[in-house]
């Protein structure tokens, strides 16, 4: 009654289901370790956050890495060197506006300089001049804000060549200190105090730490996808069955009208 499944066609289509099943199941576990790549994420940018603030030369130094800090929150103390000041081209602001990053390096006492980002302006009139930037607070001052590290190839931003005068693609702490010729620490810190006020830059958001994102419910939905191989294949067949067995069943009753047929004279 299931000879049928030798057949070329059904060989196939079991075929099939059998390397879908371990494929989805495969995919369900990517999509649910992406899930909980996201949910240590947030856990971690969120005991940054709520850390207490410390200085951020005890974070980072001059060339350091300081991937395994970031979101910390630190504070400085210095100087803005509006000299050696740059735009970030191509940053966009909590409603997706095209314009730039302000990146205004501190003087620290110790000779040293750590990056600022103290917000965006939007990109208005020739974006081969350097934009009207507003200007950041003069004497000493005091600082708070997220350490961010830097970004590099990884980052996916293209390091565009070429570029108008104190213009740049990355936040890059090496490449700063060589144009500046002082050192500089590593990273750069996301200013979120003291306020800029109105006609300051705008300052960078948060980042998100409460979205877990739709991963675990892709991942759900593969299993499921999964499961449905094998029972779509069980109801394919007893289809199948089912409408061989009722060809079989009507060709068996036409034979005897045919044999009564022909055995009527005329």
């Amino acid at each position: 009654m299931y000879r049928f499944l030798l057949s070329r066609q059904w060989v196939i289509l079991t075929l099939v289901g059998l390397v879908l099943i371990p494929v989805m199941i495969k995919l369900g576990f990517w999509q649910f370790h992406r899930h909980e790549h996201r949910v240590a994420r947030n856990d971690f940018v969120a005991r940054s956050l709520g850390a207490d603030p410390v200085p951020v030369t005890e974070l980072s130094g001059p060339g350091k890495d300081v991937s395994a800090d970031v979101w910390r929150r630190v504070t400085a103390r210095g100087t803005f060197d509006t000299k050696d000041e740059v735009v970030v081209r191509l940053r966009t602001d909590a409603d997706g506006k095209s314009g730039y990053m302000v990146l205004t390096p501190l003087l620290l006492a110790d000779g040293r300089a750590v990056l600022v980002n103290r917000g965006w302006i939007p990109s208005t009139g020739d974006l081969t001049k350097f934009p009207e930037v507003p200007a950041p607070p003069a004497g000493q001052v005091t600082v708070t804000g997220r350490l961010r590290a830097d970004e590099t190839d990884s980052s996916g931003i293209k390091d565009t060549r070429g570029l108008p005068p104190r213009q740049v693609m990355r936040i890059n702490s090496e490449r700063q200190a060589a144009s500046m010729h002082r050192p500089v620490l590593g990273g750069y810190i996301e200013l979120t105090a003291p306020d800029p006020g109105d006609k300051g830059p705008e300052p960078v958001a948060a980042p998100d730490h409460d979205s877990i994102g739709p991963h675990m419910a892709y991942a759900v939905q593969w299993w499921l996808f999964a499961a449905f191989v094998p029972v779509g294949w069980v109801v394919l067949v007893r289809r199948e069955r089912r409408d061989r067995a009722a060809a079989t069943a009507d060709t068996t009753g036409a034979r005897p009208a045919v044999a009564r047929t022909a055995a009527t004279p005329e």
